[in-house]
């Protein structure tokens, strides 16, 4: 990698790190390119060269905050054999994730109906179903198995995930009481039990 490339991506791992503190410390009201160009001492030139766009810049930190996220979720399942075991180390993760990675989570979570993801679908999408390959391959093989339920791999995520997302949200916006450690104890069963296959 040349000189250039490394001052690069140099810049590109600092615009996304500040533009995550900003959104972490000013929220989404603060969260906006005149911030991340002041926090970074990035110029707004560069900025708009390697993104393109504001938008552009939040679709990049939306990549790398899920590819955080999933690569720990996708670390979890894939060391277990046992079909029960993996599932519940999936839900572990997310949640230990979320407990861990205040930050990250909080930007994902707040994401959900913003305009760049709508913007940036296409990419986004490519992004989270590379990620999400490999968990739908484990699945795959322990539906085969008859260890899992046929169910259709987007209700399989609706039913591992819905729980998950709803808990880390409420936990999130502090209006909600909810425990996140509590969560953790009942909800890897409870989700295991909606994936278990019919008893013949």
């Amino acid at each position: 990698m040349s000189p250039k490339q490394q001052r690069g991506e140099a810049t590109v791992d600092l615009l996304l790190t500040t533009a995550l503190r900003v959104f972490a410390e000013s929220g989404q009201q603060g969260f906006t390119v005149n911030a991340i160009v002041s926090a970074s001492g990035v110029s707004l030139g560069s900025l708009y060269h390697h993104f393109g766009s504001f938008d552009g810049l939040a679709a990049a930190l939306y990549i790398r905050c899920m590819d955080e996220l999933c690569d720990e979720m996708v670390a979890a399942l894939t060391r277990c054999r046992a079909a029960r075991t993996g599932v519940h180390k999936w839900v572990a993760s997310y949640l230990d994730f979320t407990r861990e990675h205040r930050d990250v989570a909080l930007f994902l979570h707040a994401s959900a109906y913003s305009g760049y993801l709508v913007a940036h679908a296409e990419e986004i999408g490519a992004a989270r179903a590379e990620k999400f390959a490999a968990i739908m391959t484990w699945l795959e093989v322990r539906i085969r198995r008859g260890e899992i339920a046929p169910l259709p791999a987007p209700v399989i995520e609706v039913l591992v995930m819905g729980p998950l997302t709803e808990a880390a949200r409420r936990w999130l916006s502090s209006t909600y009481e909810i425990d996140l450690a509590e969560a953790a104890r009942h909800l890897p069963d409870h989700i295991w039990r909606s994936l278990r296959p019919d008893p013949a």
